[in-house]
């Protein structure tokens, strides 16, 4: 009796393994941090290396203090951190460089170029996304310009390109593919035949012998290697972090939609089987691809905020104000309000619904009265006013209010933040029971894929809701406040403009 999903969530900072049961719940949980890596301001890094070999780590780990064989895992689901670049040897299975994570923007001048060149419509038109660094096209781009012979290696058809979920599933099953939601955050999809684009991989250089095969989020891609648990496991479910959150917060009815908060914050609305352009300066990506006939696909709109729990990881690792990410609540709760302390977390430039890529970290409303708690407090309102943003723009082109926000991620366990969030927004904030969503989701796509599960319709049964937060604000207060932080993210534009 095959009795779990084990669900590999492989995040920006660290890689989880999650074992469920029928039921939807956590039968066991390890995860490992690895290292960040800086080179210069704007960059971030990861060695690939160090992503598999603690995926690999804490998958065996969670197997191993449970006492759960291979036998007993009907499949594996893999959840991503998305558009970080990997570009390794097909021979060797070695990286050629460091890794390139989403956060990194040194391909913003190449995007300038692109739009100087008047292909941002043809982007925007075949993808669904914006010409911004955030995206892997930019990257591959660059690592082949900079790393010597790479280009002329990649025509010869010596290289392999993928993100995260791509590399993973080639270290644990020989296979080098990607599925639809993963492939269309690259700049090389396209969204509405779903299969690379070559007018898109001409403008970008891109060699198509790179490109990782396409393969639906759910339905069977590989089996594990022998070695990797003792006999293979059937890898059946594969998603980019957020919309494998959006899935495991059964979010799969149009007008539905999620945020999660993590490393950065992702709120994405599902629009159903057809791409809706943004006005607004969001995304249309692909949610999810069944093989299961009546889920086809599902597209969503998607608004991304590049610094989230990562500006309490900031507060916690370089100025030394808390002990541990936990202890921001109790610090920014010691204090009534931010005693008018704003603070735009703009370490990598901003991401929706302004894209400046030039925008940088500011706190403004400093006064000698001004403690620790104060920041704290203006740090974690920070997150909330950027995901108010994202709502702004989610709502006019959805054309139709939310009714409630699903909210999961770490820094959703935050009872002030979220209280804080619902004020701002003026809608309920709705917080899961089981908030390893993305896990969840990925475990959820594999399951049905096997038959683990029957239909959404029974995972949507098991969605239960451990707290319901109801806004408290007065429409005063939050329209003064959101006219607030909307001057102090005009100065953090302003700062550091290239026209400056």
């Amino acid at each position: 009796m095959r009795r779990y999903i084990l669900a590999l969530d492989q995040g920006t900072t660290s890689s989880r393994a999650i074992l469920f049961d029928r039921a939807g719940q956590i039968h066991g949980l390890a995860q490992q941090d690895f290292p960040q890596i800086f080179p210069q301001p704007g960059w971030v890094e990861h060695d690939a290396n160090a992503i598999w070999q603690s995926q690999l780590k804490v998958a065996r780990d969670v197997m191993q203090q449970h006492h759960v064989s291979a036998q007993d895992i009907a499949a594996i689901g893999i959840a991503n951190q998305r558009e970080t670049t990997v570009l390794w040897d097909r021979q060797t299975g070695e990286p050629l460089s460091n890794a390139i994570v989403w956060q990194d923007r040194r391909t913003a001048g190449i995007c300038e170029e692109l739009k100087e060149a008047g292909l941002e419509w043809l982007f925007s038109e075949k993808t669904g996304l914006l010409l911004d660094a955030y995206f892997s096209g930019t990257k591959l781009k660059w690592l082949l310009d900079h790393i010597p012979d790479a280009r002329w290696r990649a025509e010869r058809g010596e290289l392999a390109f993928g993100t995260v979920d791509a590399w993973l599933l080639y270290k644990l099953g020989g296979r080098h593919c990607t599925d639809v939601s993963n492939a269309s955050r690259t700049l090389l999809f396209n969204i509405h035949t779903l299969a690379w684009d070559d007018e898109l991989l001409a403008a970008l250089e891109i060699p198509r012998q790179l490109l990782p095969e396409i393969v639906a989020s759910s339905g069977h891609v590989a089996l594990t290697q022998p070695e990797h648990f003792g006999s293979p496991i059937p890898i059946c479910g594969v998603a980019g972090d957020q919309q494998a959150a959006t899935f495991g917060q059964s979010c799969f009815k149009s007008g539905m939609a999620k945020n999660t908060y993590g490393t950065g914050c992702f709120m994405l609305l599902n629009t159903g089987n057809t791409p809706k352009p943004s006005h607004n300066q969001l995304l249309t990506t692909v949610g999810w691809h069944c093989d299961a006939p009546q889920h086809a696909v599902s597209y969503m709109l998607e608004g991304s905020v590049f610094m989230a729990g990562a500006i309490v990881q900031w507060l916690r690792d370089a100025l030394g104000l808390i002990a541990r990410s936990d202890d921001i609540e109790a610090l920014a709760a010691s204090a009534q309000d931010s005693d008018g302390v704003l603070f735009i977390p703009a370490f990598n430039g901003l991401g929706a619904p302004y894209w400046d890529p030039y925008a940088r970290g500011t706190i403004l409303g400093l006064t000698r009265g001004t403690g620790k708690a104060h920041i704290a407090r203006a740090v974690l309102e920070s997150i909330a006013y950027q995901t108010a943003d994202l709502m702004d723009a989610m709502q006019k082109d959805a054309a139709t209010p939310l009714s409630e926000l699903r909210v999961d991620g770490g820094a959703a366990r935050n009872n002030l933040l979220m209280q804080f969030q619902a004020d701002i927004l003026g809608t309920p904030v709705i917080r899961p029971k089981i908030t390893e969503t993305t896990a969840l989701g990925a475990a959820y796509l594999a399951g049905l894929a096997v038959g683990f599960w029957q239909s959404c319709e029974e995972i949507a049964q098991q969605w239960q809701i451990e707290r319901r937060f109801e806004p408290a604000m007065s429409l005063d207060e939050r329209t003064t406040r959101l006219t607030t932080w909307h001057r102090a993210i005009a100065r953090s534009r302003d700062w550091a403009s290239p026209d400056a």
